[in-house]
């Protein structure tokens, strides 16, 4: 009988999963209030014109980010693991490959987009990403089957996002904010099935950490060519970026290795309370955001909650007859 990878066991675990999903998820929808604030404290923003953005600025601001996001995850695991994290030379291009999609274009639309958006818009339309990695695993790259279990899973979710901020919301799709958001949206669903069929080849915090490194200097020479700037002031600007950078290097290397042990759908159900966290977190944090209605909130919480069941829920099977004492049976994957 073969032995069981340990860390197969305790990342396939479904409170493992629970947990440590839902903490990726509270980071990534606290980075949308803070990338608000930080192109406030920044002045990135034309406080008198809102739909002026220093795109420039922007796109320096979000490099430096992702830049030391890599850093962070390659030194904070190399010391963990007691040796310096590489990838094989084999897997650079795989590695550029996933830099293009979780990085360059992903947080490209994301982060012009967000400067086009409000916070709220922007966590809503962030949350399909989860419908374009179920369709795009399932549909091109044939990893899984799509189940009427995992659509149904996914409808539910999605109705969530949207009864959270039924108040007064209008639907209406803006250029470039709404639909920029969007296109990020299928770019992150692509990236999360790319992390799937790589991490086979590479262990997935290396190719986090160097393609967070690799995305971060592109959109850091980009910035600077059209002449991005940025002026730290005060305490304040530097502790947003460092925030921004240690949540990416911690959501990222996690949800990783979620994604190497068990189905995309699985995991990626989760991404549907990520806008809840950043609705809420907006709520508290940003002063232009609007209100969540408590009943609205509960409803949410029930259709994310029964998606998120629904998916990773599996009816216990009873060992046959034929078992002895001692052995253990499995169930495969779906």
């Amino acid at each position: 009988m073969q032995l069981q990878d340990p860390k197969s066991r305790i990342f396939s675990n479904p409170f493992a999963i629970v947990l440590i999903a839902l903490l990726c998820c509270a980071l990534w929808g606290s980075a949308t209030p803070a990338i608000k604030t930080g192109y406030e404290l920044l002045d990135m923003i034309d406080p008198s014109v809102s739909s002026s953005p220093n795109v420039p600025s922007i796109l320096l601001f979000a490099g430096i980010r992702f830049f030391f996001a890599g850093l962070l995850t390659i030194l904070i695991f190399s010391v963990a693991r007691g040796k310096f994290l590489y990838p094989k030379r084999e897997n650079l291009g795989r590695v550029g490959i996933i830099s293009v999609f979780q990085t360059i274009v992903q947080y490209l639309f994301f982060y012009i987009g967000l400067a086009n958006t409000t916070g709220v818009k922007g966590t809503i339309a962030s949350g399909s990403s989860t419908f374009f990695a179920l369709l795009i695993s399932a549909l091109i790259f044939k990893q899984e089957r799509l189940t009427v279990k995992k659509i149904v899973a996914c409808v539910l979710g999605f109705a969530g996002i949207i009864a959270v901020n039924l108040d007064g919301l209008t639907f209406d799709m803006n250029f470039p904010g709404d639909c920029f958001v969007i296109f990020s949206a299928i770019s992150a669903g692509t990236s999360s099935v790319l992390i799937k069929r790589f991490s086979s080849h590479e262990d997935p915090v290396t190719l986090s950490g160097y393609q967070f490194m690799v995305g971060g200097v592109f959109m850091i020479i980009v910035g600077l060519c059209f002449g991005g700037r940025i002026y730290v002031k005060e305490f304040a600007d530097v502790a947003i970026l460092a925030y921004l950078a240690l949540l990416s290097a911690i959501a990222y290397s996690l949800w990783g290795i979620l994604l190497k042990y068990n189905p995309v759908s699985k995991i990626t159900v989760f991404n549907f309370s990520t806008p809840i966290f950043g609705t809420l977190l907006s709520v508290l944090i940003l002063p232009d955001s609007k209100g969540v209605n408590p009943i609205n909130l509960v409803i949410t919480l029930l259709l994310v909650s029964a998606g998120i069941f629904l998916l990773n829920y599996r009816p216990s099977e009873k060992a046959p007859p034929s078992v002895q004492d001692g052995s253990e049976a499995t169930a495969s994957e779906e």
